[in-house]
C-alpha cells in the first residue's frame, strides 16, 4: 500500500542541527548519506524491515559510494545481511531466520546461542567474503569485552556481575568502564568514521574471514540470554558479549560531515542498554548533530498488533503459540513496507523538510 493512502504519517522525523540546517537548504540525496547507525533491539528490526528494503534495496543504490554501516546486536546483523550480494533478498531471509526461531521454556544459554550459530551460518551460507569485499559498504561490529563477574556464563556469578552494573550506571554511566571495554570490529579497508572515543576503552580492530562470525555472535550475545563468545581471534583473551550493553543507539561521535541516515525502532537515542529506565539519559546533540533519524510513529504503532514493534517479550507472551507469534511478526513485517514507501515518497516528492523536526 502506497503511503499516499495513508491518513496518518507512518514515519516520525527528526534531525540533529546540522542535519536539519542542510536538508531544509538543500533537501536530501542519496550521495548526501555515508554513515547509516542500526541499534540494539532484537525482533524490532522486523518491524523496520519495510524502510531497511526501501533504503538498502531501492534508494541508496541510487548513488553507489563508500558507507559505513556501524551495527550493534541486530544492527549488526541487519548490516552484514545488507553487506551480501542482493541486499533486499538477504534482509528478508533474515527476516524469516529469525520469526522461525522458538525455544521451550527454561531453554539454557548453551542453546541458545546454538540456536543463533545456526542462524547465522544460514544467513551467511559461506559467502563471509561478499561482506568483507563488498564494493559499496563497510561493515562495523560493535562488541564489548567483559570484565570481573560478567567473563562468566555461570548465572550466579553473571547476575551479581549485571546488579553491580546495574548500580554503577545508576551512579553515573562513565562507572561502566569498570565493567566493559568497547570493541569496534571494523572492515580493514577503512577506520570507523568516528572522532576519538575517550568516553570507555575502546580499541578498533579489523574484521576478517577467521573473526567475523564470531564478532556477529558476540554482538548479539546478551547476557543470561546467551553464552558469551570467548577469545575473538585478532581481539585477544576474554568474554565478548553484545555491543548494545555500552552503546545501545549508538550515541557515537560520528565524524566526516555526511548525513547519518538513522533507520531506528524510536524516535528516541538511549546511550547504553541499562539507560532504558532512565529518561534522563539522552543522546548528545553534538555526536548526533549530523544524524537524521527515521522511526515509526505514534500513529503507526498504535495500528499494530499489541500496539508496538514485535520484542523480546513476544517469546514470553506466545509461549506455546508459536505459531501465533509468527503470524504477528510476519505481520508487522508486512505493515513495515508502509514506512519504506512513506520515506520515498517524502525523499523523491521534496516533503521531507517540511515534515522534519528537531533531535
Amino acid at each position: 500500500m502506497s503511503a499516499i493512502h495513508i491518513k496518518s504519517p507512518a514515519l516520525t522525523i527528526k534531525a540533529g542541527t546540522r542535519a536539519l540546517a542542510r536538508i531544509r537548504q538543500r533537501g536530501l540525496q542519496p550521495a548526501d548519506v555515508g554513515i547509516l547507525p542500526g541499534a540494539a533491539g532484537g525482533p524490532k528490526a522486523l518491524g523496520i524491515q519495510g524502510l531497511d528494503l526501501a533504503l538498502f534495496g531501492e534508494w541508496l543504490p541510487r548513488a553507489p559510494r563508500e558507507r559505513a554501516l556501524i551495527g550493534a546486536s541486530i544492527g549488526s546483523w541487519r548490516f552484514a545481511s545488507v553487506c551480501l550480494s542482493d541486499a533486499a533478498a538477504s534482509l528478508r531471509r533474515l527476516g524469516e531466520l529469525y520469526t522461525e526461531q522458538q525455544f521451550v521454556k527454561g531453554v539454557s544459554m548453551a542453546e541458545v546461542s546454538h540456536s543463533c550459530r545456526q542462524m547465522l551460518e544460514q544467513l551467511l551460507e559461506g559467502r563471509d567474503a561478499q561482506i568483507l569485499d563488498n564494493p559499496h559498504y563497510r561493515l562495523n561490529i560493535m562488541v564489548v569485552r567483559s570484565q570481573g563477574l560478567l567473563q562468566h556464563d555461570h548465572r550466579a556469578a553473571l547476575g551479581l556481575g549485571l546488579s553491580a552494573v546495574i548500580g554503577n550506571n545508576l551512579l553515573g554511566r562513565p562507572r561502566l568502564a569498570r565493567h566493559f571495554e568497547r570493541i569496534i570490529l571494523h572492515d580493514a579497508r577503512q577506520a570507523p568514521p568516528l572522532a576519538a572515543l575517550a568516553d570507555f576503552p575502546s580499541r578498533c580492530l579489523p574484521l576478517d574471514r577467521h573473526n567475523l562470525r564470531h564478532a556477529l555472535l558476540a554482538s548479539g550475545s546478551i547476557p543470561m540470554i546467551m553464552q558469551g563468545v570467548r577469545d575473538i581471534p585478532g581481539v585477544g583473551p576474554g568474554t565478548y558479549r553484545d555491543g548494545g550493553l555500552l552503546d545501545y543507539h549508538l550515541d557515537l561521535p560520528y565524524s566526516g560531515g555526511d548525513i547519518v541516515l538513522y533507520p531506528h525502532f524510536t524516535d528516541r537515542v538511549i546511550p547504553g542498554w541499562f539507560d532504558k529506565g532512565m529518561p534522563w539519559r539522552r543522546g548528545d546533540g553534538q555526536r548526533l548533530q549530523d544524524v537524521l533519524l527515521l522511526s515509526p510513529s505514534p500513529e503507526y504503532l498504535a495500528r499494530l498488533p499489541h500496539g508496538k514493534l514485535p520484542d523480546r517479550k513476544d517469546f514470553t507472551r506466545y509461549q506455546g503459540n508459536d505459531a501465533g507469534r509468527r503470524r504477528y511478526w510476519r505481520q508487522a513485517m508486512d505493515e513495515s513496507r508502509r514506512l519504506g514507501d512513506e520515506f520515498l515518497e517524502l525523499a523523491d516528492g521534496g516533503g521531507l523538510a517540511e515534515r522534519i523536526q528537531p533531535l
